[in-house]
C-alpha cells in the first residue's frame, strides 16, 4: 500500500488525511516505527488510530494515559484474588513450595493490560497510546522497552517478546514536553486544525446531504471562532456536532435566527468563559462573515 492508496482508504473510512499525515503513517507502517502525533485537542489525532485499524482490518487496543498511570495499569498485573484462592486450595491438597509458585505465576493468573495485550496478538493490532504527555515522566521509562524492543519483562515469567509487532500511534496535546529518548524511538507528525478546504471535505463526507451554502457557512463560522480568544477552541468533533444540530433543527442559513445560533453554540463552546466571550452580537457578526 502506497501513501496515496492509504490516504484514499482513510477517506473511504471518513477521515480526510493530509498528504503529510498519510506519508507519515505509510512510513511508520513500512519501517515498523511508532508514530507520534502532536497537535491541539480536537484535531482528530485519536481518530487516526481508529481509522487505521479499520483500514488494516485489525483490532484497536487503546491505552488512555493520565497522571499517576503505572506499569500495573498499563502493562500487566497479577490476579491476586485468584492467586490467594489457588494457594489456599493447594495448601488443602498438601501442595507447597515451588510447584505452587510456578502455577500461580503463570498465564492463568496474568491480567493483560493494553501494552502487554498488544504484543501478544496473532494479528498485529493498532496500539493507541493516547495523550501520552498526561502520564508522569517516570511512565515513559516503561514505554521505552516496548517501543524499542517490543518486549515486556515480567520478573516471575521472564521476557515476553512480541508475537507480532503492533502498529503504534502515540498522541500528545502539549501538556508537557516529552523526553528526547521517547521522541527518538518515534516518527513524528504534527496535526493542525484542518484548513478550509479540508474541513469542508470532512463535513461533506460525514453529512453528504448538507447543502453547499450551509456547509460553507458552518465551516467558515467555526474557523472564524477558532481565531477568537477562547480557552478551548472547537475541534472537528464539535464542528460535526454543530452541523448535526443545525440540520436537525432544519436551519437552512446560519444568519436566519440569532437565538437558534446562540443556543447551538452549546455544541462548540464547552466552558462558561468561552460562552460569555461569544455573545449574540459576536456570533452574528462571525456568521455574517461566513455567509
Amino acid at each position: 500500500m502506497t501513501w496515496m492508496t492509504l490516504q484514499t482508504a482513510m477517506a473511504d473510512q471518513g477521515y480526510i488525511a493530509s498528504g503529510d499525515l498519510a506519508m507519515a503513517l505509510h512510513l511508520s507502517l513500512s519501517l515498523g516505527r511508532p508514530l507520534l502525533l502532536e497537535g491541539a485537542a480536537g484535531v482528530g489525532k485519536t481518530e487516526v488510530a481508529r481509522v487505521l485499524a479499520a483500514v488494516q482490518d485489525t483490532q484497536l487496543i487503546r491505552l488512555q494515559c493520565y497522571e499517576g498511570l503505572d506499569a500495573a495499569q498499563a502493562i500487566y498485573e497479577w490476579n491476586y484474588q485468584r492467586q490467594l484462592l489457588a494457594i489456599r486450595a493447594a495448601s488443602e491438597d498438601g501442595e507447597t513450595g515451588k510447584a505452587v509458585e510456578a502455577r500461580i505465576f503463570s498465564d492463568e493468573f496474568l491480567l493483560e493490560r493494553p501494552l502487554l495485550k498488544a504484543i501478544r496478538q496473532d494479528k498485529a493490532p493498532v496500539l493507541l497510546i493516547d495523550e501520552v504527555d498526561r502520564a508522569d515522566e517516570e511512565f515513559e521509562a516503561y514505554l521505552l522497552e516496548i517501543l524499542s524492543e517490543f518486549q515486556v519483562t515480567i520478573p516471575e515469567m521472564g521476557t515476553i517478546t512480541a508475537t507480532t509487532r503492533p502498529m503504534v500511534i502515540l498522541t500528545a496535546n502539549g501538556t508537557r514536553d516529552l523526553s528526547d529518548a521517547l521522541r527518538r524511538r518515534c516518527l513524528y507528525a504534527h496535526v493542525p486544525y484542518p484548513d478550509l478546504e479540508t474541513e469542508l471535505s470532512i463535513l461533506v463526507t460525514r453529512y453528504p446531504d448538507i447543502t453547499d451554502r450551509l456547509c460553507a457557512q458552518i465551516v467558515g463560522f467555526v474557523q472564524a471562532l477558532r481565531k477568537q480568544e477562547l480557552e478551548k477552541k472547537p475541534g472537528i468533533a464539535e464542528m460535526l456536532d454543530f452541523a448535526a444540530a443545525l440540520m436537525g433543527l432544519g436551519v437552512a442559513d446560519l444568519t436566519d435566527d440569532p437565538v437558534v445560533l446562540q443556543a447551538t453554540l452549546t455544541t462548540l463552546l464547552k466552558t462558561h468563559v468561552d460562552r460569555d466571550a461569544i455573545p449574540t452580537e459576536i456570533a452574528q457578526r462571525l456568521a455574517g462573515k461566513a455567509a
